[in-house]
């Protein structure tokens, strides 16, 4: 039996009751489970302070010295506060507590040597430390403590006698009965050229390191091997998909491609399209399927892309999808492509929920019999009744709105998988989209068309409303439209929506003079399309919103983004709305209008937004400041980020590292046979069966 594997209600300070709490509050029930709890902080034990040293400024310290005498204070009815007198011979301070009378006298004496640790603060002209950690020197072994380490426990578990020193003593228990080194999980190949420590001393060094250097030792250790197993995972994914699954082979470019390229293409491509439209034709050559996500800003032509793809897939007798996650979106896809195409022989349609009827058994049948070249949908696209010819390309548009099951619906159409580009607005920061979207190939459009003017951003309190209507006024009075937005946050639903249609009545007063449109997400479909296209068609200047409007309308005219309230928005979401504006040759503003007391991590996102328009360098900054877990798209898509010490917003160079090695096992070993590498799989079969949840990666 291993080790590690043993129940810990029988170790000393566990017992059947405790176990049940800590298996219930934080999933620990072995002793692999409770070694793997890793410390949050540590504080500094390997000095002790005279009294005369210190300072009410200083963090936790400790001080050696004896109790001279015991008071007691009144507090009110049966309330009492209890104070100990303790001196090192270099000066008094106050220990402190509030009740627990009897348990004090009981546990301390007078004229015995303690050792006091806590947090110094003033009190009537003298130092005192409030419930300290009091402890006997012979129990304590200064000379081996080093640095403390603190474990976050629930309120429950505190309640119940579970605090921070609680777990450290059981973790205590649990070492000295490891008497025998832990099993090794990474082969010296890869921990000695890293130069990482044995797994065995990580563990040791994580709960009880002696310095500073022992800890950030242990601490690489740990969460290069966490990150190393999720790669290895991911990248063998990939490899065996690639190898399974063939793709089909688009040979050349042809007529339809180049008529398109040579006659009716809009505006040059940029360097960015270029380039990636040379990546998706290599991957569609190579007779390996195309996995692809595609990245780019609101803006910078990811749909021309998109349709130039497509057209490839068409002058090699395929039929191409593009799959949006809204009917508005997928209309604003086919009006684009059918402009983009003009009087070419191409036949694009729609699928809907709102195409019905006969108009549906027509297209089900143009699908059916190739004669639809190009179809543009919502999910609709997926039902059974949904047949293609011959599918070779599929384009799916802002799919982290989609389940991972929806997308795999997508490649049943064909007994051949189509190939698959997966296009987004939302940047994903390079160390994430290795975890989250390991298994695809990445290309980034980075520049935006030319004659795209960068949107100003410009951060305004909430009581300058009369130079903001002054500059809306002027924007309207030169011909532009502006937006509007209202927060619509689920928690308070009713009382956004109250301000919304306070605010559209008031903002009516203010502008009298011109005609108001008013969009939310309660609205029905055919209301909501009704005031959208009304503000298309410039029958409105001022559209009044919530977030309804972040993904998919597309109005050049449109000039200025104000966002209400701004700062309960999070900076994913803030840059999309900006998205909003900027998209013809005019200057456009986006205005945060916030509050003036705003908390320190709030104030950090609006001065961000106002800095850059790199949705990359955005798109970092909200992982650094939200975690991986909030980042728009991950919950959607069910990623489950289970990781015990490794912290993906942080940790980008570790990631990268454990990317490298595990491409370097899988190029040796591809159909992970070799004896030299066992050891690795089997040890990537023991955490699929745990906590990791692989099927979610894209």
């Amino acid at each position: 039996m291993n080790i590690l594997s043993q129940d810990i209600k029988y170790l000393t300070g566990v017992g059947p009751a405790r176990k049940e709490l800590l298996k219930r509050e934080l999933g620990i029930e072995t002793w692999g489970d409770l070694l793997e709890y890793f410390p949050y902080k540590y504080v500094d034990r390997s000095r002790v302070y005279a009294i005369d040293e210190l300072r009410g400024e200083m963090p936790f310290v400790q001080v050696k010295g004896r109790i001279l005498s015991f008071e007691e204070f009144a507090m009110g009815p049966r309330k009492k506060r209890i104070v100990a007198h303790f001196s090192d011979g270099h000066g008094v301070v106050d220990l402190v507590w509030f009740n627990a009378a009897k348990y004090i006298y009981q546990q301390y004496k007078t004229d015995t040597e303690y050792i006091v640790f806590g947090k110094p603060t003033v009190y009537g002209g003298r130092y005192q430390f409030s419930h300290p950690d009091i402890d006997r020197p012979d129990e304590l072994k200064l000379s081996e403590m080093g640095l403390q380490p603190y474990y976050i426990t629930t309120e429950t578990m505190k309640k119940r006698g579970l605090n921070s020193r609680a777990v450290e003593r059981i973790m205590k228990t649990l070492l000295e009965k490891i008497a025998t080194p832990l099993d090794e999980t990474l082969p010296p190949f890869i921990t000695g050229p890293l130069h990482l420590v044995s797994r065995n001393d990580a563990l040791h060094w994580i709960h009880y390191p002696r310095n500073a250097e022992e800890m950030s030792r242990a601490r690489l250790r740990l969460k290069f091997e966490e990150l190393f197993y999720v790669q290895l995972n991911i990248v063998r994914y990939a490899s065996d998909h690639r190898r399974k699954y063939r793709g089909n082979i688009f040979s050349h470019v042809g007529k339809t491609f180049n008529d398109f390229y040579y006659q009716s293409l809009p505006f040059p491509l940029t360097g960015a399209q270029k380039r990636v439209i040379r990546e998706i034709r290599t991957d569609c050559g190579s007779g390996r399927q195309m996995n692809r996500l595609l990245q780019g800003d609101v803006g910078s032509g990811k749909t021309l892309v998109a349709l130039m793809s497509m057209l490839i897939a068409i002058d090699n007798g395929y039929q191409a999808c593009i799959m949006a996650p809204t009917e508005i979106l997928a209309e604003q896809h086919l009006q684009t492509i059918r402009e983009f195409l003009g009087p070419m022989p191409v036949r694009v349609e729609l699928l809907t929920g709102i195409v019905k009827g006969k108009r549906r058994e027509e297209v089900l049948q143009g699908i059916i019999d190739g004669s639809i070249q190009i179809l543009v949908g919502t999910h609709a696209l997926i039902e059974e009744t949904v047949q293609f010819q011959r599918l070779g390309l599929a384009v799916v548009d802002e799919q982290h709105r989609f389940g991972v099951a929806q997308r795999a619906k997508l490649w049943a159409k064909n007994d051949n998988p189509p190939h698959v580009l997966v296009m987004t607005a939302t940047p994903i920061p390079r160390t994430l989209a290795m975890t989250i979207y390991g298994d695809l190939d990445v290309s980034i459009i980075d520049e935006l068309p030319p004659g795209r003017k960068p949107v100003q951003t410009i951060h305004k309190y909430d009581n300058e409303t009369t130079s903001l209507y002054q500059g809306i006024r002027q924007q309207v009075n030169q011909g532009r439209q502006v937006y509007i937005v209202f927060p619509l946050i689920q928690e308070s639903e009713k009382i956004d929506l109250k301000n919304l249609e306070e605010g559209f009545e008031a903002l009516k007063e203010v502008f009298p003079e011109f005609r108001l449109s008013k969009v939310h997400g309660k609205m029905k479909p055919a209301e909501k399309e009704a005031e959208m296209q009304r503000f298309v068609n410039r029958e409105t200047q001022i559209l009044v919103a919530t977030t309804v409007i972040e993904v998919g309308v597309n109005v050049p005219n449109a000039s200025v983004m104000v966002i209400l309230d701004a700062q309960r928005f999070g900076l994913s979401q803030l840059h999309q709305l900006r998205g909003r504006v900027g998209r013809g040759a005019d200057q456009s503003y986006c205005i945060l209008v916030t509050r003036r007391e705003l908390a320190k991590e709030t104030r950090t996102r609006i001065d961000i937004m106002c800095q850059t328009n790199d949705g990359f360098e955005i798109a970092e900054a909200d992982l650094k400041l939200r975690g991986p877990g909030d980042l728009e798209g991950t919950q959607q898509s069910g990623v489950a980020f289970d990781l015990k010490i490794a912290d993906i917003a942080r940790d980008g160079q570790i990631v990268q590292m454990a990317r490298n090695e595990a491409q370097k096992i899988i190029d040796a070993d591809p159909n992970c046979e070799k004896t030299e590498y066992q050891m690795l799989w089997n040890r990537l079969k023991e955490l699929r069966k745990t906590n990791v949840n692989w099927a979610a990666i894209s």
